[in-house]
């Protein structure tokens, strides 16, 4: 009964925010999500009747974004048949060195900010540096899959600070976003842009005329012998098995080769980046075996399109306000130093590192950097609705390189556990070098750039 439960007031919600976004012209202004709307709402329903929920079932809407965000990872490059890699450095390079940049400054600024201000002001624990990264660029989703690490650690406020980053990161990524887009148009950095007050009616409210309607994906099996949608939640089950035997073996192995470590990286590594590696190791063997057609990626993305809108409704719901509450200036602080970074990049590294679309390949980061990839995504069709320039090529190929590390890759991951265990000096010293590394491809290719012109 819980999980039905769990389901109903979910789905009530999710339907709600729609509603709400079809219907106020302030949530449509501002592009927020329904799951966004949906979440807001259960969040003062749930803190305004305290009764109206079982603790239960509460406890199960709560711990939903630490599984499903093992579903969205695990389908994430499941039917996506990846270019060659010379190919994909040639368009992307630049892209990349402007998000690693971005990434690894994001450590560097939330580590330090933390272990040389914040704690010594307020007392925090020296994992608050690492929501910074783990808010924006990974998200509701990621924040989720970490659950079990600040569990193991002792910092379950985590959790909620984490979520109330990654909320206030995608809102301000949209607001920001907008003037930055408004800016750029006037400027005449991009040609493309279409105002609010030109755009249709439906296109607001997020609905498609009917006569433009996409598919949701091709079925690629006959549903006599499985149905397609199934077949296809089955890969991914799939693939997240592949993903926990790899975390099972990795926590065997730790304690096998070290049996007297005091330090196991493995006890508290998170399952979702490995169902990454799942999917990649499942997608590979189908294409070496030839039968890559039978996964089609447009139902693997509408699959995890609708697990991340139930993710993000479940964890803005279940936030903590009163951990929040608690801990508002060093939040404010973090998230405002973030913010600044990504839009002093868009300001004055971009428009001299790419050569050409600048603002369209910037627009697309900044929002990744602030508020995961669907919001710079979001932010790129503003500008680039045809697809005119090569910034969603670039931004594209880039990802299929930045996101097995960031945003919820492997060294997000890693990140904080280490942090945990070993300290946040070595983790600071360490995400200083490679934001340094960064710095300077982003220097060669600038001075390249001045040569070929």
């Amino acid at each position: 009964m819980t999980a039905v439960l769990v389901f109903c007031i979910l789905s009530l919600f999710l339907v709600l925010g729609k509603c709400l976004r079809v219907y106020i012209p302030l949530l449509q202004k501002l592009y927020l999500p329904s799951s966004i709307v949906g979440g807001a709402v259960a969040l003062i329903v749930f803190k305004c009747f305290p009764g109206l929920v079982p603790a239960d079932v509460l406890s199960a809407i709560g711990k939903l974004p630490g599984f499903l965000i093992n579903v969205v990872f695990a389908g994430l490059f499941l039917g996506v048949t990846a270019p060659k890699l010379s190919k994909m450095i040639a368009v992307a390079f630049p892209q990349l060195c402007f998000g690693q940049f971005i990434a690894w400054g994001q450590y560097v600024l939330g580590l330090g900010l933390t272990g040389f201000v914040l704690m010594p002001l307020f007392g925090l624990s020296p994992a608050f540096g690492n929501l910074l990264e783990i808010g924006f660029e990974g998200g509701h989703g990621t924040v989720g899959g970490m659950a079990s690490v600040f569990e193991e650690y002792d910092w379950s406020d985590g959790i909620a600070l984490g979520y109330t980053v990654a909320t206030v990161g995608m809102i301000v990524a949209i607001i920001i976003g907008m003037v930055l887009v408004n800016w750029a148009n006037r400027r005449g950095h991009v040609h493309d842009f279409m105002p609010l007050e030109e755009m249709d009616r439906l296109h607001l409210r997020g609905i498609y005329r009917r006569r433009e309607q996409p598919s949701a994906g091709r079925q690629t099996v006959l549903c006599d012998s499985i149905d397609s949608l199934a077949w296809h939640c089955a890969l991914i089950g799939a693939a997240v098995s592949i993903g926990y035997a790899i975390l099972f073996s990795c926590r065997y192995l730790e304690i096998v080769i070290f049996p007297k470590a005091s330090i196991r990286i493995f006890s508290g590594f998170p399952l979702f980046p490995l169902c990454m590696i799942g999917g990649l190791i499942i997608q590979h063997a189908f294409q070496r075996l030839r039968i890559a057609p039978l996964i089609d990626g447009e139902q693997m993305k509408r699959i995890s399109g609708a697990s991340l809108d139930f993710l993000v409704v479940s964890a803005i719901a279940t936030i903590r306000i009163e951990v929040v509450v608690q801990n508002w200036l060093p939040l404010l602080i973090l998230i405002a130093s973030g913010a600044l970074l990504s839009v002093l990049m868009v300001l004055f590294v971009a428009p001299k590192l790419f050569r050409d679309a600048w603002f369209e390949r910037a627009i697309a980061d900044f929002g990744q950097s602030l508020g995961v990839t669907a919001t710079g995504l979001l932010l790129l069709r503003t500008v680039d609705p045809e697809n005119k320039t090569e910034a969603t090529a670039a931004f594209g190929y880039k990802q299929l390189l930045h996101e097995p590390f960031m945003g919820g890759g492997i060294v997000t991951a890693l990140a904080l556990t280490l942090v945990f265990t070993i300290g946040w000096v070595p983790v600071f010293v360490v995400s200083t070098v490679f934001f340094v590394f960064w710095g300077i491809l982003i220097v060669a290719v600038i001075l390249r750039n001045r040569k070929t012109r």
